[in-house]
């Protein structure tokens, strides 16, 4: 028993009584109100309800019909939710026909720079800003970000711009400062299994972008989703960002196939991130356009004044003019495919 379908006019006190019931079992209710239906998603071990125990809920008052689900993710599952998600970010509906671009540095280096950046893509088009204050690095001698400085930095170019905040979280510790700063959290591909982490953003409702891990297959990518919207946060954006295979001629495989197929699995919004798919700047282009074709929602790109100058990542990030120019072009693909940019 997964999911409890209400009835239409169902009361709060039948509603009640059924969420005090599943409580009685040690289960969360998370109720999910679409165009047509109202449901309650069953969190917990469902698989200690018996037969008759299940029989008995179907009975109760406003409950049209009760159901399981048999995929492991329950609330990520399009099963749970019919309609897609479409979450709002300070008037920015992601999930929606418009498709959202989020740009900026891979890594914030300084207040003028991100300032620079900022102004750079607004111009272009971007609706939000992305850059990292703390930056998770193979080798621990490189740069690894400006911590709360950067934060500060990014806040004021958000202030000055009108671009909501993307940001890495790296620590749990770290979340509360990342609320005050972020207006979405990024969870990189190297903690996309970092259940505590998971587990702790997920007890917020500050929404969650959550990138697909370096080996992960859809199902796993699904199940750490899974792990915050179970906590309860529904505010969930999945990020494709391409993943390791035998291939050596680019940084990564982007996965493009993936946006279909979690798009048919689940209600969550997709965005993808062609920047670390490929790691080249001269392919970046053609797979952020590849992405809006194949149904994404939103495109992370990286941009940097000074690419060659840039303390990480410089070889995948675009310069400006290079960004504004393919702004240009991802319009044109997005009214091909009849959405917006």
């Amino acid at each position: 028993m997964d999911i409890i379908v209400l009835r239409p006019g169902i009361t709060e006190e039948e509603k009640g009584s059924i969420i005090k019931r599943l409580e009685g079992y040690n289960l969360k209710a998370q109720v999910s109100v679409g165009t047509e239906r109202t449901i309650i998603g069953v969190i917990g071990d469902t698989a200690r309800i018996t037969e008759d125990e299940e029989e008995s809920f179907s009975v109760m008052p406003g409950v049209e019909k009760v159901l399981r689900i048999l995929k492991p993710f329950k609330v990520v599952s399009r099963d749970f939710k019919r309609e897609d998600t479409v979450i709002d970010i300070k008037g920015n509906l992601i999930g929606g026909k418009r498709i959202h671009v989020m740009a900026g540095p891979c890594a914030v280096e300084s207040e003028d720079m991100i300032l620079a950046v900022a102004n750079e893509v607004r111009r272009a088009g971007a609706t939000f800003l992305r850059g990292g204050a703390f930056k998770p690095r193979t080798s621990p001698y490189s740069f690894q970000g400006l911590g709360e400085e950067g934060l500060k930095y990014l806040k004021e170019a958000s202030e000055k711009t009108g671009l909501p905040i993307v940001t890495e979280i790296m620590d749990p510790r770290d979340i509360d400062l990342l609320i005050e700063y972020s207006d979405i959290i990024q969870i990189g591909a190297r903690n996309m299994q970092n259940f505590r982490l998971l587990t702790e953003v997920g007890s917020y409702r500050k929404p969650v972008l959550l990138k697909r891990g370096l080996s992960a297959t859809i199902k796993e990518f699904l199940m750490s989703a899974e792990y915050i919207m179970s906590s309860g946060n529904h505010n969930v954006i999945l990020c494709e960002r391409g993943i390791r295979t035998f291939e050596t001629a680019t940084r990564n495989t982007l996965d493009l196939s993936a946006v279909p197929v979690i798009k048919q699995l689940s209600h969550l919004p997709v965005v993808v991130d062609p920047s670390h798919g490929v790691g080249k700047w001269d392919l970046v282009p053609p797979m952020a356009k590849a992405a809006i074709a194949a149904g994404a929602d939103g495109i992370l790109i990286e941009v940097h004044p000074n690419p060659d100058q840039a303390l990480s990542d410089g070889e995948q990030s675009l310069k400006p003019k290079v960004f504004k120019q393919l702004m240009e072009e991802l319009r044109a693909v997005a009214r091909a495919v009849n959405r917006e940019l």
